[in-house]
């Protein structure tokens, strides 16, 4: 991956768009959709563009000295950044991209998830929104309070993502009997170095760890479904570490 995916606020502010036709007003309505407003090349205020032009590599290095991120249709070597496919469920919002590889394949990918997710899935963000500060007067820890909420957003849990009426029970969970991944220690020994393989339980053990110990030999795909915060630490083949307040997870080598 040599991308970071972000999500830029533009409500209220200018971003370039250059060029006529079908590509410029394709990213007029992405720009004004979002919120933004449209500028022409000189205004100094904007910090992204699109160049929707015949021959683009003149204004887009321009733009570039400026330090402005550029963005310029099915020309990936000239961008700074790219646009994904959406799928909006406000306020969730999921971004498709395959680095400029093919747009059409991003979308495909979107239309298959729109059929999979919810509509009602913004309505279960919103729920969870506006239950925080009653989430951290529950579970004061922070780690506990992560691991009540990995297992009710679990398949099957009272908060999964995937079933309709979810959003109408966060109330529910807020005040009823949550259950939540048990602190501790466990042991994962790996099939295999393909993430696939990851039974379902030891994809959500990851997940939600608080420290992960990887024996030599884990491969990086494995470890790229850690928990981004987690605590990383190496062990010798065989080594238990020693637990921490939490959740412990245990990689050994496959």
């Amino acid at each position: 991956m040599d991308s970071l995916p972000l999500f830029h606020r533009i409500s209220g502010r200018p971003v370039i768009v250059l060029g006529e036709g079908e590509a410029a007003e394709a990213k007029w309505r992405l720009v004004l959709r979002a919120g933004g407003t449209i500028a022409q090349e000189n205004d100094p205020a904007a910090r992204l563009a699109f160049v929707a032009l015949e021959h683009p590599e003149e204004a887009a290095a321009r733009l570039r000295a400026r330090g402005v991120l550029v963005n310029v249709p099915d020309r990936p070597d000239l961008c700074d950044f790219t646009v994904p496919s959406v799928l909006d469920r406000s306020p969730v919002l999921i971004a498709i991209g395959t680095g400029g590889a093919s747009a059409g394949l991003a979308k495909a990918l979107r239309l298959r998830l729109e059929t999979i997710l919810p509509p009602a899935l913004g309505a279960l963000a919103s729920g969870l929104a506006a239950g925080r500060s009653a989430m951290r007067s529950r579970w004061s820890d922070a780690g506990e309070r992560r691991r009540a909420l990995d297992a009710a957003l679990a398949d099957g849990g009272i908060l999964d993502p995937l079933d309709e009426a979810s959003g109408e029970r966060v109330s529910d969970w807020l005040n009823g009997d949550a259950l939540a991944i048990e602190p501790g220690v466990a042991e994962i020994i790996l099939r295999s170095g393909d993430p696939d393989d990851l039974t379902l339980r030891e994809a959500r053990l990851l997940g939600a760890a608080d420290m992960v110990a990887f024996e030599p030999g884990v491969p990086p795909a494995i470890m790229a479904r850690v928990r981004a915060d987690a605590r990383q630490i190496a062990v010798e083949i065989g080594e238990v570490p020693a637990a921490m307040a939490g959740l412990t997870v245990v990689l050994r080598a496959p």
